[in-house]
């Protein structure tokens, strides 16, 4: 292999070999490979200056990488990607890459792209997230642009244990295929436990750029860019969490009421740490020593056990308390464990698809353990299960008002199984597990999908039901604290006024003071007819038009499957009535209110 490939002395080569991590070292192999393979057929590659006359086969190719994320999980993945990109070299064979979240995307700009790179996860019953939507409509209108030029590649982020796992990214591969877009790589589609998978998938995407480029040689210059999306500048984030202490768990609805719901404040002091109106926080939590010690004796191991996770030998009881999910069950799991013990009538479910689904939203683990017992070892015990992972909650406070705070609004989640009463793992440890000053590790997980106008002069409308209040919360505490005269107008709605009105106090207050223009509630319960927020929306149409023609924003935050699409069509409505639009007309305009980022949904 000719030498004068490179521009340093073995010297600086054996210099940089040391500096290399194992994971650079392997692309480095292949690369000089690749060089030595093409130096047979040519003894140098020429240093091809960019000019106004570079022919098309010379150009830059251009990657556009696309994360569409609810959780901030998809856009982590975009940004590992674009940072692999740009520090394996990549860009030295020619490659200029652009990585934005589908909400700052053009959608009309994908017939003039020439790779596309989609990240996305999935929410409600199988729709893309609420930054995606536009694109997702773009793509399946009946105008859709042919994409005969375009290579893409899509990776889905999802929870198998919802029926319709990863079926965004599967809506989106498959429209992009009918649109005659050119499939670069097959799709991928990972678990909660994404990580591994998507470790290799960025790599497969890094070699298949790679060989896409090994006939083209541009000499890198100050043309060839890239730009990634920061994720998150805190020193603190999902893999080294802040320990807070708890400095408030306070129970906000009635004795009398159904539903157990928290307000909880985490001391900052010391962290450095910030966040906006709208973000979320994210919560890593234990399981608790009843449900475990109740799953050991279902399956007769004594919690001593050493089990390997994760490359460590450490205790099956740690495991399970520390490192593994347990209030979530999933077909996967089902499966898994039918042959484990290879119980006949598990083994005969598994065959029916939509019975193992059901099974799986029903009959939490430990009571499937328990129906279906049988022989099994610690390591299979904990080969069946998921990776803990956090728990999102949208901060309820403005930092600008709470200083080093941040406050959650949490429901307890708790139901009844076969006559025992089951809980949710985050909610439960937040609310019964840990007690004043205790510590939680958190992180900040930011939302520039949810954000107040910048114009503090604009009008809100904010709607939600239950503990979807929590970010509305923050909202009337910035403007507060900012001196807002724009218009704030809350809708929200629960069961029973008496017992379920969360934060009341506060937004009488807000009331009094001027700073909250209008309130609208709905008690669902406290009538024969049940009201919703939706009907109270309809009920208060030509004042919302005339905020809307104002220059209104629109905020929803609350159930994706229920309440935000009762409100999505109750404004429908209301264009329908108040504006004279037909159906898509109405349905145009409120897809031009996202664009301009008037219509905001932060839904779960």
């Amino acid at each position: 292999m000719s030498t004068q490939h490179f521009p340093f002395n073995c010297d600086e080569l054996k210099k940089i070999i040391e500096k290399s991590s194992d994971k650079q070292l392997a692309w480095l192999s292949g690369y000089l490979w690749g060089l030595a393979e093409k130096s047979s057929n040519e003894q140098a590659l020429p240093n091809i200056t960019t000019t106004t006359d570079v022919t098309q086969a010379e150009q830059a190719k251009k990657v556009t990488i696309l994360s569409a994320s609810q959780t901030g999980n998809a856009r982590r993945v975009a940004n590992e990607l674009t940072q692999d990109i740009e520090r394996l070299g990549i860009e030295r064979l020619g490659i200029e890459v652009t990585h934005l979240p589908a909400g700052e995307y053009k959608a009309k700009k994908l017939s003039q792209e020439e790779i596309l790179i989609l990240i996305t996860s999935t929410q409600g019953e199988g729709e893309p997230p609420e930054e995606a939507l536009p694109l997702y409509k773009y793509l399946f209108a009946a105008k859709a642009p042919k994409l005969a030029n375009l290579q893409f590649a899509v990776m889905g982020l999802g929870d198998s244990s919802y029926p319709k796992f990863c079926q965004a990214a599967k809506d989106f591969d498959q429209r992009l295929a009918e649109l005659d877009a050119q499939r670069m790589l097959l799709r991928v589609d990972a678990d909660t436990d994404f990580q591994t998978v998507s470790t290799n998938w960025r790599q497969a995407v890094i070699d298949k750029l790679s060989s896409l480029q090994q006939s083209v040689s541009i000499s890198p210059t100050e043309n060839n860019t890239s730009s990634s999306v920061v994720v998150n500048s805190s020193l603190y984030h999902r893999n080294n969490p802040f320990i807070a202490p708890i400095n408030v768990n306070q129970k906000i609805t009635s004795r009398d009421s159904d539903r157990d719901i928290r307000h909880i404040e985490l001391d900052l002091t010391g962290s450095d740490i910030n966040y906006q109106p709208g973000d979320a926080l994210g919560v890593w939590y234990q399981n608790s020593d009843e449900l475990v010690d109740e799953m050991l004796n279902i399956t007769q191991l004594t919690g001593d056990e050493l089990v390997e996770h994760n490359g460590q030998q450490i205790t099956l009881k740690t495991t399970l308390i520390e490192h593994v999910e347990l209030t979530q069950n999933t077909p996967v799991i089902i499966e898994k464990y039918a042959q484990a013990i290879q119980h006949p009538e598990l083994l005969t479910l598994i065959k029916d698809r939509e019975a193992l689904i059901e099974m799986s939203q029903t009959l939490p683990l430990v009571d499937m353990l328990n129906r279906y017992r049988g022989n099994i070892t610690a390591q299979t015990l904990v080969g069946l299960l998921r990776p803990l992972a956090p728990r999102f909650y949208s901060i309820a406070s403005a930092q600008d008002e709470v200083g080093d705070e941040v406050h959650l609004t949490v429901n307890v989640v708790r139901y009844q199984i076969e006559g025992k009463t089951r809980t949710g793992g985050a909610s439960n440890f937040l609310a019964n597990q840990i007690a004043d000053q205790d510590q939680v590790k958190i992180f900040v997980e930011h939302n520039d999908n949810f954000r107040l106008p910048n114009d503090t002069n604009t009008p809100i409308i904010m709607i939600a039901a239950g503990t979807g209040i929590a970010p509305f919360r923050a909202f009337l505490q910035q403007r507060s604290a900012q001196c807002a005269t724009g218009k704030n107008w809350l809708f929200f709605g629960n069961p029973h006024f008496i017992s379920d009105f969360l934060y009341q106090v506060e937004w009488q207050n807000y009331v009094k003071e001027g700073l909250l223009t209008n309130i609208d509630l709905a008690w669902s319960r406290d009538q024969a007819e049940k009201i919703y927020v939706q009907d109270k929306l309809i009920a208060q149409g030509s004042e919302i038009w005339q905020w809307l023609q104002q220059g209104a924003y629109i905020y929803v935050c609350g159930d994706a499957k229920r309440m935000a699409k009762a409100v999505d069509l109750a404004l429908q409505q209301i264009l329908q009535t108040q504006a004279q639009y037909n159906q898509e007309q109405a349905i145009d305009y409120l897809d031009e209110l996202r664009s301009e980022k008037r219509y905001q949904r932060d839904v779960y």
